[in-house]
């Protein structure tokens, strides 16, 4: 697996979340709405997610092991770093 694409759309508004992310998997399959947020213990990415009915949250999609979630959320935290500070290449 390769991620081919990384998109960034920084957020306006003031909070913990500071991005939302979508990653194109191999030029073939696109995941949207990773958003970038701000914790106690530093930046990290959550997988896109839906409220079920019992009130909590569930991924909707997400990595199978560690090192892949590893592998996507440094490639997309670098990204953000870069949107931040406005280096990011235009795509």
């Amino acid at each position: 697996m390769r991620i081919t694409d990384i998109r960034i759309r920084k957020v306006a508004k003031e909070g913990k979340m500071k991005a939302v992310a979508s990653i194109t998997i191999d030029e073939e399959f696109v995941v949207h709405d990773i958003k970038v947020i701000e914790g106690e213990k530093g930046m990290f990415i959550a997988m896109p997610s839906r409220k079920a009915s019992d009130g909590e949250y569930r991924d909707i999609a997400h990595p199978i092991n560690s090192l892949t979630r590893e592998t996507i959320q440094t490639m997309i935290l670098k990204r953000y770093e870069e949107a931040v500070a406005g280096t990011a290449e235009k795509q």
